[in-house]
Parts: structure tokens; C-alpha cells; sequence
């Protein structure tokens, strides 16, 4: 039998998409030629690819196990779309980024724009679900992710920034609980704790030059968001420990002060993501670039501890 190759790049978009309508946007064709086109495969093969619900598409045994070679015919694809982008002026196409929703809304939406302005022919696509992507599963261009990163060799990474931590109350929660003068008298106060993947909370590691502070300080209150610990903060329910640019604008507005600036948290390294066996298209490289400019001049690596 025949098969043509366009034919599994369309089966491989359908299933990055999650749907027909979308798939067929994406690639710029009628939803009924994608439909035809995918159905067409099946019948070459006489083997169902994917189950069609109400809600979504799901794969079949044997559509899972095609899905990989069709994924295949979309990495050479975007290779050779990749190449021809490079040697452009201009960059240009959809850049799918995956990145925490509240570090995009906390710290930066503003590059963001910065980035739509200077780039005009570039699309952004970006995805703030929690979960870590697959990025070439995926398709995704890459993705920004906080702190440590897992052994992947089909992954590289490039460290965008590095961001200190301080911990952060506001102004009516002090007067009402007191401002602590030392680390002990954290213990006595109310923290809004991160939550990791996990759900157990993490103690707060606080040093001042070569002094070390390390407890679980008691908490009403923990999630998994910053951006939420950072509200309730502002609303006076506790004192929170997040990176110094999160909590910035409220303290220039006065929502927030700092508590025991002299004890610093350990740094958060924010790192870009891609995948590691492809040449990098001009619009990745770009944003990249931006990111590392804007971050370090904004955010300078915190001293060594101990210094």
C-alpha cells in the first residue's frame, strides 16, 4: 500500500490538537479534507485510529503505535521548516511556550508584550496548564520550568534567570501579629506555605551570611500557587516566602513589606526548555535571548551565601 507522508502529519496534528476543528485551523485546511483525509488512512491501513467521542478523541492500539512514526514525519517537518526559518531576517510562525500560570502572570507579561511588539510575524501560543509537557510529543517550542530539571537527553536547557526570595507580609498583619525580629519568632506566626507536588510542606531555609535557620514554621493555610499565597498575603492572613520579583509590585504599592530582609530564602533558578536534537528556529532563539536579557538585568543572581 501507499501511504502518504502529508497524511500522518495530518493524523499526528490531530492528535497534538485534541480535535479535527483544531488541527484543521492550525494546518490551514477545511475541517472536512483533515476528516477525509485521516479516515483515508484508516481505510489504507483497515485499522480504526481513533475512537471519536462527544468530548474528545482517543486513540486505539493501533493508532498509538502509528502515532510514533507520525511524529517522526512531524519532527523532519518542522526540521526542515526550522532550517528555512533560520536563515530568515525575520522570525516568524506559531511559538508554542508551556510555562507556570503564575509565574506568567506575576512576573512576565509585560516581556511578554514587549516580545508581540518586536516580533510582529511570530504567533504566541502559550499553554499554562501545572503539568510538565511533553515537549516533542507535544509540539511545543519550549517551556519555562523553575528550579531543578529532570535527566532528560532529548531535552537541552538554558538558565534564563535566577531569582531571590524573601519572605513578604502586609502591613495589617504586622500591626496585628507584630513584626518578628528573628527567624525563632516565625514560629509564632502564621505562614502561607508552598505545597509541592507532593502536598507536605517544606520547612523555610533562611540564611544570613554564614547564620542558618531551617523549620517548618506553623500554617493555616498552603497551596500549590504562589500566586494565591500572594493574595492571601495581601489580605493579611500571613507571611509568605516567594521569589522578590512576585511580591515587588505590591510592596512599591504598599500592599506588602518585607519581613527579616536581611534572611534570604535559597534562589530559584528559572531555566528555558527545548527540545535538544533539533536546530533551533530563529522565533525560539529570539524569545530566549529576551527572556535572559530582561531577567538578568531585572533580576541579578542573589550573592553566594556565606559572602
Amino acid at each position: 500500500m501507499h501511504i502518504d507522508p502529508n497524511d500522518l502529519l495530518l493524523f499526528a496534528r490531530v492528535v497534538e490538537a485534541g480535535s479535527f476543528s483544531r488541527a484543521a485551523e492550525r494546518v490551514g485546511l477545511p475541517k472536512s479534507t483533515v476528516s477525509r483525509r485521516v479516515a483515508g488512512l484508516e481505510a489504507g491501513f483497515g485499522e480504526r485510529l481513533l475512537t471519536r467521542t462527544t468530548r474528545k478523541l482517543v486513540l486505539t492500539e493501533f493508532g498509538l503505535s502509528l502515532l510514533d512514526h507520525a511524529r517522526q514525519v512531524v519532527a523532519e517537518v518542522d526540521a526542515v521548516a526550522a532550517l528555512a526559518e533560520h536563515r530568515q531576517a525575520e522570525p516568524s510562525g506559531h511559538l508554542r511556550v508551556s510555562m507556570p500560570g503564575d509565574f506568567a502572570c506575576l512576573v512576565i507579561a509585560p516581556l511578554l508584550t514587549e516580545f508581540i511588539a518586536r516580533y510582529p510575524a511570530v504567533v504566541l501560543d502559550i499553554d499554562l496548564s501545572p503539568r510538565r509537557v511533553d515537549l516533542i510529543g507535544e509540539n511545543f517550542d519550549l517551556a519555562l520550568r523553575m528550579g531543578e530539571l529532570p535527566d532528560d537527553a532529548t531535552l537541552a536547557a538554558r538558565r534564563v534567570g535566577v531569582f531571590s526570595v524573601g519572605l513578604y507580609a502586609a502591613p495589617a498583619y504586622l500591626e496585628r501579629r507584630g513584626t518578628p525580629a528573628g527567624p525563632d519568632e516565625l514560629l509564632h506566626h502564621d505562614a502561607l506555605r508552598l505545597l509541592p507536588p507532593h502536598g507536605e510542606p517544606l520547612p523555610w531555609s533562611l540564611g544570613r551570611g554564614p547564620e542558618r535557620w531551617e523549620q517548618i514554621p506553623p500554617g493555616r493555610a498552603g497551596a500549590n500557587s504562589p500566586e494565591l499565597l500572594v493574595r492571601l498575603a495581601r489580605l493579611g492572613a500571613g507571611i509568605v516566602a516567594v521569589p522578590d520579583h512576585y511580591a515587588q509590585p505590591y510592596v512599591d504599592g504598599g500592599e506588602l513589606v518585607a519581613v527579616l530582609p536581611d534572611w534570604r530564602l535559597p534562589p530559584v533558578t528559572a531555566w528555558a526548555v527545548f527540545p535538544g536534537r533539533r536546530l533551533m528556529p530563529a522565533k525560539t532563539r529570539v524569545f530566549i535571548d529576551l527572556l535572559e536579557e530582561r531577567f538578568t538585568r531585572r533580576c541579578p543572581p542573589p550573592p553566594p551565601e556565606g559572602g
